[in-house]
């Protein structure tokens, strides 16, 4: 299995189940995925300019609590 098509046709052919379980699976998976890329993210200063921006505009009373 290692083509897109291929794993929606599996896909397609799961009981009721089994899609529930996948379901369940995929969100985990999708949501560690993107936990590794957040950490990564940080841990090589991709995100520095983003956070200095904000609080730039943090001292500069742009903000409005939540």
């Amino acid at each position: 299995m290692s083509t897109l098509q291929e794993i929606e046709e599996a896909i397609s052919r799961l009981s009721p189940d089994d899609l529930s379980r996948l379901r369940t699976w995929f969100a985990d998976f999708d949501a560690e995925t993107w936990d590794r890329q957040f950490e990564d993210d940080v841990t090589t200063g991709k995100l520095d300019a983003l956070a200095d921006r904000a609080l730039e505009h943090l001292h500069q009373g742009r903000c409005t609590d939540l």
